[in-house]
């Protein structure tokens, strides 16, 4: 169907220049009058603005598209349907027995000429039934009833028209664009506007906006009341979903070459919003087709007329422009109606005839002005270019076909009421009261108007959903409309918009979806950072930090990964930590094997001792402490073997208490090591008290008192905050460390206090009788060992705090495998290097020769 309505547009195209280029001398083609007449019992005024005079001095309109010029006249057959619209509601209305039975409806058309004088005076010819004479006030030349005016398209017009009729309350409709100024009923009390108001259309606006992610836009409205109205509506929405205005462009009241700065900046955007109006935008498209402003965008509020210029790189402008229209159903009725008029069905009509003179070749007789029946035999109205005549219903049509239709259901309210009051005879017409008439229609078209949502039969309900259009100029010329979507402000809100985005074709230039932004989107693992002082749209990206992650394009926050999460280098996504302890691994498996090879060296040493157990080295050095001490340094060694592997409960409790236990009873036994050398050496000088430490054994209560005060101390540590099962997610990016909770710190370093005042008790005993005399004195050693063991832990706190996650445990073990070691090596490595290596000193006899030799000196000096 498209193609061959293509072929035929293409082939009517030359008939149509060559008719207008045609000049026809006939007088009756230029007898032109203002106005015409439609006969019926109630008239209805129709004032439409189809042509306009231009003299020498008033030159022709430069900017208005394809208007026929003829006899200083200027033709818009576009807006010939408002009087077609008009026609087609009539015929139905009188058709239909269920709406004012026996009562026929009428019109009178005038023109419009957009001159204020010829305005107010057509209208009060028409108020005064005079449209062959002047008008006299108060006077009525006919009988018919007239009802209401029909009135637009600009809202000047309306409103000059209003001054006449609001002065005797007579009723007026409304059929253009809605306009805020109109709905004051302090002034215009009698005017009521048909047109819906479009509420939701900047949000249909802004929510295209936001689906093609245009962040940074130009908005061009007309600089008169309606675009100082819309503005903060606009700001307010765009706002809102993070749309940002680039500059605001007023459209002047007057179009001069002054206003060619209006164009400028317009390279900074890719996409221009124009809101307003046909009358107010007429001239503003003309410019822009003019300036061949490609590679743009326009998004606009109406059907403006840029497809009624033939001009193809006018087309090419506006290709893949954006407009949004209120929705209506189809009427094909509307448009099988337009097939069948013609001027022999309507001889009244003064368009008719010049439509078909003009572009079908028909000539007039010079006898009786009639049009000849020479025509071409395809005369019609919808074979007619769209850019010449439209048969799509317009929006101004649509509300002159609903207005008509709210007359008609007024005055058939009216007409029932009548009847009700005043019975009349068959065959006799009503007769209205004109006050009576005038006051009814005014409540009941009020009512109306009040309502948000009009529920009558002839009109659909506003259900605030609109149409997408977009503008095809390919091949070019063609200049065609397609629905591509609809935005529905009834629906939920992620279901308002719809669009079949690849029935759209961008303009040249641009080979996907048109960017027109600020600045750069922000990846994701990207934030923005709004600049100090420029619009939200103006910003910087910044990395994500640590364990934050955006997974989407201009997030304003980063959002945080779960603690058992991590992010990954990009920071687009979240993944799952892996949990990590001190396992068996290469540093567990390492420490493992040094504990279990140093508990493996301590029973071999043992086995050392036990069988050299009668030797003198030996017996010299208290065997069973000695034996005491190689148990307790095998516990300690083996203790380090809880602080790996994965963490339970029990491990955690038995960490620290087999180590404070295990190293209190080592200590312990240096301790009482020293303390009995001591007073070995001092039971050769009399004294009570040493004699009473000789007898009473103290030094074997030692041991036992000082690991009850470790149990007591580890004892309260487990009662109020015992250890317990924790887990690092900072320390290793990517991992869980499980980890033993010491519970309380105060606990812990008490307990490491305790051991550092036993190691200094016993670092005390020891250096004090490191000078006694005796050939196995071990003082040196023991002094030695619990210096290397205090400098181990006095070492391990400050590193211990300084190391997270396994490393702060291996610390741990590391301290405990060094100091047990240190106190192995150190008290029992030189007493297995005599018994192995030198056994010759390990005798009795060695000793008295020593000991002998030692004498013999002493007499000497």
């Amino acid at each position: 169907m498209l193609y061959w309505t293509l072929i035929l547009w293409f082939l009517q195209i030359p008939k149509f220049v060559s008719a207008i280029m045609t000049v026809n001398i006939s007088k009756c083609y230029y007898k032109t009058t203002e106005d015409f007449h439609h006969e019926g019992d109630i008239m209805i005024g129709a004032f439409f603005p189809i042509h306009t005079y231009y003299s020498a001095k008033k030159i022709p309109h430069p900017f208005l598209p394809y208007y026929y010029i003829d006899n200083h006249i200027q033709y818009n057959f576009k807006n010939y349907q408002y009087i077609l619209a008009l026609l087609f509601a009539i015929e139905e209305i009188n058709g239909n027995p269920n709406i004012l039975p026996n009562i026929s409806l009428g019109f009178d058309f005038y023109n419009v000429r957009f001159t204020e004088k010829d305005t107010l005076m057509n209208a009060f010819n028409w108020f005064t039934n005079r449209r062959k004479k002047k008008g006299l006030p108060n006077y009525n030349c006919n009988k018919e009833k007239i009802s209401a005016a029909l009135t637009g398209t600009s809202w000047t017009t309306s409103a000059q028209i209003s001054t006449l009729f609001q002065l005797f309350k007579f009723p007026q409709l409304s059929y253009g664009p809605y306009d805020p100024i109109l709905s004051d009923r302090s002034q215009y009390f009698s005017l009521y506007q048909m047109a819906p108001k479009y509420a939701s259309l900047s949000h249909g606006i802004v929510s295209l906006m936001v689906h093609f992610r245009w962040s940074w836009v130009c908005l061009i409205l007309p600089d008169d009341h309606k675009g100082n109205k819309i503005l903060p509506e606009i700001k307010e929405d765009m706002q809102r979903k993070g749309v940002c205005i680039a500059f605001v462009k007023m459209i002047p009241a007057t179009w001069t070459s002054h206003f060619s700065k209006f164009w400028e900046n317009m390279d900074e955007v890719n996409i221009i919003i124009i809101y307003g109006d046909i009358d107010s935008l007429e001239i503003l498209m003309r410019n822009i087709g003019q300036r061949l402003l490609t590679l743009k965008i326009w998004v606009l509020n109406i059907e403006p007329h840029v497809t009624d210029y033939a001009d193809y790189f006018f087309l090419d402008s506006f290709h893949g422009s954006l407009i949004l229209t209120h929705h209506y159903r189809k009427n094909f009725e509307f448009t099988n109606y337009i097939q069948t008029v013609n001027p022999y069905k309507y001889p009244e009509d003064i368009y008719l005839p010049k439509l078909w003179h003009l572009f079908f070749k028909c000539s007039f007789s010079d006898i009786d002005c009639q049009l000849l029946a020479n025509c071409q035999a395809n005369a019609s109205l919808d074979v007619l270019p769209c850019h010449i005549f439209d048969i799509a219903i317009s929006e101004e049509s649509k509300t002159i076909y609903n207005a008509v239709y709210a007359l008609a259901h007024s005055l058939h309210v009216m007409s029932i009421q009548q009847i009700q009051i005043q019975p009349h005879e068959n065959g006799d017409v009503l007769v209205f009261s004109p006050w009576q008439v005038i006051t009814i229609l005014n409540t009941f078209l009020k009512e109306i108007d009040e309502r948000d949502n009009m529920s009558l039969d002839w009109r659909q309900k506003l259900n605030a959903e609109y149409d997408i259009l977009i503008l095809w100029n390919l091949p070019k010329g063609l200049g065609l409309k397609v629905k591509i979507g609809s935005f529905s402000a009834n629906t939920a809100q992620d279901q308002q918009l719809s669009l079949s985005e690849e029935m759209i074709q961008w303009p040249e230039g641009f080979s996907d979806i048109p960017q027109s932004v600020c600045s750069e989107s922000c990846k994701p693992g990207f934030r923005k950072i709004i600049l100090e002082g420029k619009a939200i749209c103006c910003y910087n990206c910044t990395p994500c930090a640590e364990d934050e992650i955006s997974n989407e394009t201009d997030v304003d926050q980063c959002m945080k990964c779960p603690e058992s999460h991590y992010s990954n280098t990009e920071k687009n996504h979240c993944f799952q930590k892996t949990v990590i302890f001190l396992a068996y691994e290469p540093l567990g498996m390492t420490l493992a094997c040094i504990a279990l090879c140093l508990s493996a060296l301590t029973a071999f040493v043992i086995g050392i001792f036990v069988k050299y157990r009668d030797t003198p080295i030996v017996k010299a050095n208290n065997r069973a402490l000695s034996y005491t001490l190689f148990i307790t340094l095998t516990f300690c060694f083996l203790c380090s073997l809880n602080f790996i592997g994965q963490p339970n409960l029990t491990t955690c409790i038995l960490q620290q208490t087999t180590f404070g236990v295990a190293f209190t009873m080592a200590l312990a036994t240096v301790l009482a090591k020293a303390i009995t050398v001591v007073i070995a050496f001092r039971a050769t000088f009399p004294g009570r008290m040493v004699r009473w430490l000789m007898m009473s054994r103290v030094r074997n209560y030692i041991i036992p008192i000082c690991t009850l005060i470790q149990l007591l101390l580890c004892g309260i540590w487990m009662a109020i905050s015992p250890p317990f099962i924790d887990n690092d997610v900072h320390t290793e990016h990517g991992y869980i460390i499980i980890f033993c909770n010491k519970g309380s710190s105060f606990a812990f370093h008490c307990v490491l206090g305790y051991l550092y005042s036993l190691a200094f008790g016993g670092y005390t005993m020891a250096f004090l009788s490191r000078n006694l005399p005796g050939t196995f004195n071990e003082s040196k050693f023991l002094s030695f060992s619990m210096l290397v063991f205090f400098c181990v832990w006095v070492t391990f706190l400050p590193v211990y705090h300084s190391t997270k996650g396994n490393f702060m445990v291996a610390m741990e073990v590391f301290a405990i495998l060094a100091s047990s070691s240190a106190l192995l090596g150190f008290i029992f490595g030189p007493k297995c290097y005599i018994i192995l290596i030198r056994p010759d000193r390990n005798s009795f006899h060695h000793i008295r020769d020593k000991t002998h030799s030692r004498r013999n000196k002493t007499y000497v000096m």
